[in-house]
Parts: C-alpha cells; structure tokens; sequence
C-alpha cells in the first residue's frame, strides 16, 4: 500500500463519492493535502481557527471559525476527520442552494433545536462583522450586527414567534436573494 495511511480503501472512496460532488481525483489531491497539514488524520479547533485567520489576516476569525467547525465536525468529536472535511467543502462549495443553505442553518442553530434565535443569529453575525469588519463598507440599516440581525429577522421570521425554522430560513432565502447576501456578509448588490 505504499506509505501507511497514503492512499484512501476502497470503500471509503465508494462512501465519498456517494457524499460529495467530487471527482476521484479530486478526492485523492484533497486527502493529499489533508494528510500533509495534519498528519494525524484529524484537524483540531486550533488548527482550524489558524487557518482561518490566514485567510482573514485583517479582523479576528476566531469566534467565527469556530462556528464553521462545530458545524464541519458531524459527529461532534472535537476533531475534523477528512470524511467530515470533504463532505462538508463539497456542500459548501459545490452544493446546490438548499444544500448550502441548511449547512448555514446547522450553523447558525446555535444549539440545535431546529431554530434561529435572534441571540444566535447576533453570535454569528457578530462574529462575522468582527471576522470582515474592518474591510466592509455597509448600508446604514446594515451598520452593526444587531442591525444586521434585524434585518434578517423581519424578512425571515414569517410567523414572528421570534425565531426562524428552517422551513422559514430555506423560504425566506430562496424568495430573496438578498438574504443569501446577508447571510453571507456580502457587501456587493
């Protein structure tokens, strides 16, 4: 088998290519990669927040990557194995929309009842304006987080019971847009 741990069983590879929308290849470069940056076979929070602030040298991606590893890290371990990182590049960066959209939901559900709170929603919008903040330029009604947040919750809570479904969250960005762009912290129109 060559190096131990090198190559990807069989099996496995039948399992990522029924969960991912990678090619074979494409699998193999990415377990390469992996592999290489953690040899250990597991991404630790730590490791996870460096990466992070690598790509966001300018505001504090801490709290934010956080989020994005609970999210990662499926079965709650406090470890990324690499199933768990392909499977969740994949939905996030081949996904359909629903895909990608009930990913953030798993995010921003910050306990995982199967709501949006108003104060989870701030968590990670905050954590996103302190992550992006200083390279942002935003509409007055989208200056702070709990602007942000307002917004986001008049256009998405259908029912205004306070928090959003994820019937409202799919509902709400699909007929909007917009809302993906808020959601997403994307200042372009």
């Amino acid at each position: 088998m060559g190096k131990a741990g090198s190559k990807i069983a069989p099996e496995v590879m039948t399992d990522l290519r029924a969960n991912t929308e990678f090619s074979d290849q494409e699998i193999l470069d990415w377990y390469k990669g992996f592999q290489k940056d953690c040899p250990s076979g597991k991404l630790s929070v730590e490791e996870f927040k460096k990466m992070y602030g690598n790509i966001f040298p300018v505001g504090d991606a801490s709290k934010f990557s956080a989020h994005v590893f609970r999210t990662f890290d499926a079965n709650g371990d406090g470890t990324i194995d690499f199933r768990e990182f392909i499977c969740a590049l994949s939905v996030t960066s081949r996904g359909k929309l629903e895909q990608k959209l009930k990913w953030a939901f798993t995010m921003y559900d910050l306990d995982g009842d199967g709501f949006i709170t108003r104060q989870e929603m701030l968590e990670i919008v905050t954590s996103i304006y302190k992550m992006v903040g200083p390279l942002m330029k935003l509409p007055e009604d989208e200056s702070t987080p709990a602007k942000r947040t307002d917004k986001i919750f008049k256009q998405m809570d259908r029912n205004s019971d306070g928090k959003i479904s994820v019937e409202e969250f799919l509902v709400g960005a699909q007929e909007d847009h917009s809302i993906v762009r808020l959601l997403q912290c994307d200042t372009s129109s």
